[in-house]
């Protein structure tokens, strides 16, 4: 898979953008531009983080994702709900108020990511007995931090865990249980919905991950299912006990609860794009502390702060905490036998391979000469990045120039 032909979820819509500046600087990759008075986006650059949705005061930035609606072409229908769907409700005692709310708009199945989560955390414990694996092993939970470190920080590629996320394995586990089931229902029968926190869930869905497929079919706003799903949910109601996962996997949702599972203190629990950012320049660095598995959120607080969500991230993590505490830890352990191998289905083969947008050229030569241009304009530009050129730095205008896509005119500290 190449950048050229990825499809982002995070959209600009064009007619609301004024032009201003704070994308432009809170944007991790530098993906954004502003010309002809709007926002431009690199899809080359861009990470599907959400930042810019999350900072645009005119909400000029938008993420495409799929309605309800959508799942209509199904004749079976299965709801992955994401863990962080039961930190939005207020006063919610009980996981199964949800799974039946969720049967009441329409679907015929739910399949806790959750519980998905709990079976990864078993097996990533046995994945890091692995001999011969780099260490630090970094998650490989959060699309945006994968796709980060491809285009950012290329040299931690070979640290990246090679377990699938556990949005991937319910959907797997979902669609095979509703084939034993059903076995009169077809594949193509068979709808799985993703109730997504984020844009990059969706991203991630659309592009596949490399060589993998995913088995994820519709992915939708957790915004627009809370709506439908609080005229469903009543405390009155008589609910069966649906759900299948305990603290470990409702965990997941706040950041340090995939790290927390794994049962040791050797690892580090990072959330916050800046944060994140930080500490992967540390690893390549060297200066960090000796950990076997580092969990990186690009969300504040962990996919709780996910851009489509309802609630503010730190009352919905104190929500979840409070919902967890009546819970076993996990309903999901492996059997002895389970633990001598981890199974096909939660394994990738191989990363996606994007060009760094670090790398000038494919030609050493000419990459060389290219940085020695850029630093020699750095040089000449005032260096108080202002943003008044259209660029975030002016380190990234002297590349732009160098590259092509501007000119010293741009500049408007020098042209006055």
């Amino acid at each position: 898979m190449t950048s050229s032909v990825y499809e982002h979820s995070v959209r600009l819509d064009v007619s609301k953008c004024t032009g201003c500046t704070n994308c432009l600087r809170r944007c991790p990759t530098e993906a954004i531009r502003i010309s002809d008075g709007h926002a431009v986006i690199n899809d080359a650059r861009c990470i599907d983080c959400g930042e810019c949705i999350r900072i645009c005061v005119n909400k000029a930035k938008k993420a495409v994702v799929e309605k309800l609606s959508a799942m209509d072409r199904f004749r079976y229908k299965i709801a992955l709900p994401a863990p962080s769907l039961y930190g939005q409700f207020d006063n919610l005692d009980d996981v199964d108020y949800v799974l039946d709310g969720l049967l009441k708009i329409g679907f015929d199945d739910v399949f806790e990511v959750s519980k998905a989560a709990e079976l990864v955390s078993a097996y990533t414990r046995q994945y890091l007995k692995t001999e011969g694996i780099k260490r630090p092993v970094i998650s490989s939970a959060c699309p945006v931090v994968v796709r980060l470190i491809a285009l950012r920080f290329p040299s931690l590629n070979d640290n990246v865990m090679h377990m699938l996320p556990p949005m991937e394995v319910a959907a797997t586990l979902a669609r095979q249980r509703a084939k034993e089931q059903h076995p009169e229902l077809k594949d193509d029968e068979i709808g799985v919905c993703f109730i997504s926190p984020c844009p990059a869930k969706a991203s991630y869905v659309k592009n596949g991950f490399a060589e993998y497929e995913s088995k994820v079919d519709v992915v939708i706003s957790m915004s627009d299912v809370y709506f439908s799903l609080i005229s469903k949910m009543s405390r009155d109601d008589q609910v069966m006990s649906m759900t299948e996962s305990g603290m470990v996997g409702i965990g997941w949702a706040s950041s340090g609860g995939e790290a927390s599972a794994l049962f040791n203190d050797e690892y580090l629990a990072a959330d916050g794009i800046e944060n994140v950012i930080n500490v992967l320049e540390q690893i390549e660095n060297g200066n960090i502390p000796p950990v076997k598995f580092i969990e990186l959120d690009a969300c504040t607080a962990g996919c709780v702060g996910g851009v489509l969500t309802v609630q503010n991230p730190y009352i919905a993590k104190t929500k979840l905490q409070s919902l967890r505490r009546y819970l076993p830890v996990s309903k999901n352990f492996l059997s002895p036998e389970e633990q001598e191998y981890i199974p096909d289905l939660y394994l990738f083969n191989e990363l996606p391979v994007y060009k760094p947008i670090t790398q000038l050229s494919n030609n050493m030569a000419q990459s060389m000469r290219m940085m020695a241009d850029i630093q020699k304009l750095r040089n000449t530009l005032p260096g108080i990045d202002c943003g008044a050129c259209g660029a975030p730095s002016c380190r990234a205008l002297a590349e732009d120039i160098v590259r092509g896509n501007a000119t010293l005119d741009d500049c408007k500290i020098l042209e006055r």
